[in-house]
């Protein structure tokens, strides 16, 4: 662990320099990218520092109980017992910040929301999932951006693309790809029978050119009249894009801006990131099979979690979390969730470091 901490901060030292470098400074995207990776860097830096100074007060103390006066030796117990527990602190904490690290962390986040099964409560159910990320979104002080909807019914949503820009999006947001599950009695149901309907949820990284550069003879493009719920079409002037990439089949449309050029650029970042999704996925496959299987490997057909209206309750089933208080959950208070996925994988990484 030390010989890692000597890295970071040979590394932090030398970004330091380069964000003082007049030629760095010119170039502005590389300066922002420095400067995020300091600043990552700088708390690992500081509890590296804290750590060594008390290791070195521990040794210290202990060598003063062997070789000091009685006097000495008394305080020197008193701060052997404070220093101990301390000591042992800071070192989990330096190895949940040495564990290794998603490059999309920092990433913004692109959400796809795809009603399932159950028809129009599956189409009311994917809004309510949309509401629930947009009031999750405005509690942490996100941007959102819807890129492209597709209307399904009053209420309702066939399909719904966002982004969330901001600190942590994709961090925060990624452990709920899957599928969501709800049970409640519809309100046009008579007999007051349950229903069970889903919805998928994918979370993608934003990426940019560099990332991933997309052959666009790969691509087909159709330009269309974007169209309402009911099938009319919206806009006298054909507006919406349609992106298919033929090696893979992905088919990105956006149709929700009246400039053909705004809905152009939502779907090339769609597609960008849904092709460095799959980049990702294919690599996660070969380093290893069972790499996300306690937590959830973001796969379309695993059901994560259940929404049950008449217990009041949604479990994940992940962790085999339970929380009662549905309408909060559901009002954007998530974080009890999303924290107890994000702790059963740094658990599961700490298992894996101690192993290897």
């Amino acid at each position: 662990m030390h010989e890692r901490i000597a890295e970071i901060e040979a590394r932090f030292e030398e970004l330091t320099e380069l964000l003082g470098d007049p030629e760095v400074a010119s170039d502005h995207r590389r300066m922002a990218e420095l400067a995020r990776e300091r600043s990552r860097l700088e708390p690992i830096v500081e509890l590296g520092r804290r750590f060594r100074e008390t290791e070195e007060a521990l040794a210290d103390a202990r060598d003063l109980l062997r070789s000091g006066d009685e006097d000495e030796r008394e305080l020197a117990r008193e701060e052997e017992e404070r220093l101990t527990p301390l000591l042992a602190d800071l070192e989990e904490e330096l190895k949940l910040a040495l564990l290794p690290r998603d490059p999309a962390d920092e990433k913004d986040a692109i959400i796809e929301i795809r009603a399932g099964a159950g028809g129009e409560e599956a189409a009311l159910f994917a809004a309510d999932l949309f509401r629930m990320y947009q009031r999750y979104a405005e509690r942490q002080g996100w941007r959102l951006e819807v890129l492209n909807t597709s209307e399904a019914g009053p209420g309702g949503y066939r399909e719904m693309t966002f982004k969330l820009s901001g600190e942590d999006a994709y961090r925060r947001m990624k452990h709920e790809s899957g599928v969501h599950r709800v049970q409640r009695v519809p309100e046009t149901e008579s007999q007051g029978r349950i229903h069970t309907s889903t919805a998928t949820v994918a979370v993608l990284p934003e990426v940019d050119e560099v990332e991933v550069e997309i052959d666009w003879s790969e691509v087909r493009t159709d330009i269309f009249h974007a169209s309402s719920a009911g099938g009319q079409n919206v806009n006298k002037v054909a507006t919406a894009v349609r992106f298919t990439h033929e090696p893979t089949g992905i088919v990105v449309v956006c149709q929700d801006e009246r400039s053909q050029a705004k809905n152009r650029a939502k779907a090339e970042s769609v597609l960008r990131a849904r092709l460095y999704e799959l980049e990702r996925a294919k690599a996660d496959a070969e380093v290893a099979d069972a790499r996300r299987s306690q937590v959830g490997s973001g796969d379309r057909s695993e059901k994560i979690r259940t929404y049950n209206f008449p217990d009041d309750r949604v479990t994940d089933h992940r962790v085999r979390l339970t929380r009662h208080g549905l309408p909060r959950i559901l009002d954007g208070e998530i974080d009890a969730l999303i924290d107890a996925v994000a702790m059963e994988e740094q658990s599961r990484l700490l298992q894996q470091a101690a192993t290897t």
